[in-house]
């Protein structure tokens, strides 16, 4: 007799598999879930981070005119309003190279970046908000929500 043996998995094997993989899954997807979050609130906090430089850079480039009464600067070919001495609320993205992702409104004299869902849908409590000086000699103010992240 010449029997001849036939390789491959028996179904004990191949469930006992399957198993592990769903074990080794269940763990893995909330890891991941939480990671979207997290890019959320890094992105927001480096806008926060070139916002906070671009309002720098235009005040550096305004006192280096030397004009005081100026109301605009260029940076890299775009005029910059002013206000103060930095970016005022239609200026201030003017300073920024790019921020894909957030949504620009302006409520009540304050720019605010509104971290948006690829759909361009805004997510509530998760944004970078700009508020010009109100008077000669002060400072911009830049603030981070992340709550909503």
């Amino acid at each position: 007799m010449n029997s001849k043996g036939q390789g491959g998995f028996t179904l004990i094997e191949l469930v006992v598999v399957i198993t592990i993989l769903g074990i080794l899954a269940a763990f893995a997807v909330p890891r991941f879930a939480s990671l979207e979050g997290q890019a959320r609130l890094a992105a927001t906090q480096a806008l926060a981070g070139s916002v906070r430089s671009g309002a720098a850079l235009s005040h550096a480039l305004w006192l280096a005119q030397g004009n005081p009464a100026s109301v605009s600067v260029t940076m890299e070919g775009v005029a910059v309003s002013m206000v103060f001495g930095y970016p005022n609320v239609a200026g201030i993205d003017d300073t920024l190279v790019e921020y894909s992702g957030f949504l620009l409104t302006a409520p009540g004299g304050t720019a605010r970046f509104t971290k948006a869902t690829p759909a361009g849908v805004a997510i509530a409590n998760c944004f970078v908000a700009y508020t010009p000086p109100a008077a000669a000699n002060g400072s911009p103010t830049v603030t981070t929500t992340t709550g909503g992240c």
